[in-house]
């Protein structure tokens, strides 16, 4: 009989890596694109699935998809 270790069943259903949003600024032409993230910081990510100028899904460093344009807003508590 095995052991079940309801902490590692739990991390499962959790995917690795954070998923931002982000927009894509730049498609570099060798698999990489240029995104900017909320801060203004841009970083190289893997893929060129997403056209310039449109906002991307982003984790683990790999464009996921296409992000809806949705309104932003800020709010403190």
């Amino acid at each position: 009989m095995g052991t079940t270790n309801i902490w590692q069943q739990f991390k499962a259903l959790i995917p690795e890596g954070s998923k931002v949003v982000a927009t894509i600024s730049a498609l570099n032409g060798n698999g990489t694109s240029q995104a900017q993230l909320r801060d203004g910081s841009i970083v190289t990510v893997k893929g060129e699935s997403v056209g310039v100028g449109q906002k991307a899904f982003i984790q683990g460093g790999e464009v996921k998809g296409t992000a809806p344009d949705l309104a932003q807003y800020d709010v403190e508590v």
